[in-house]
């Protein structure tokens, strides 16, 4: 074992067990967990088996197979930042409805209370 490999495997260590931490104290959504771990558990798997990450190295057409640890955690990344982008845009698209449904309840109460007000002047 070199010392990339084992950097590798204690960063991918390191890595997991951040996200377990986070997954206790409540900080990392239980739908996104999944994602961080497996994502963790490739590159430890890929640290601690050499000949797989050769092998991916090869077919992707790396030299350096270590670098392919770095190129499955881009594509992670990538991938990462395309769901949030989805979830970014489903909440934007709510949050102007909420608005919009907001407004509508706020000019009702306004009528009903004019309305209200008028009767009740008009009663006295």
């Amino acid at each position: 074992m070199n010392r990339v490999q084992l950097v590798s495997i204690l960063g991918s260590l390191g890595l997991l067990a951040m996200i377990l931490e986070l997954i206790r104290r409540g900080k990392l959504a239980e739908e996104y967990s999944l994602l961080w771990i497996a994502t963790g558990a490739v590159l430890l798997l890929l640290s601690l088996w050499r000949g797989l990450l050769d092998l991916f190295a090869a077919a992707v057409g790396i030299f350096y197979p270590p670098s392919g640890l770095f190129l499955v955690g881009f594509i992670f990344v990538l991938l990462l930042i395309l769901h949030f982008s989805v979830i970014v845009s489903r909440l934007s698209r709510q949050n102007r409805e909420l608005a919009q449904d907001v407004a509508l309840l706020r000019e009702k109460l306004e009528r009903m209370t004019r309305t209200d007000d008028g009767k009740t002047r008009g009663e006295e």
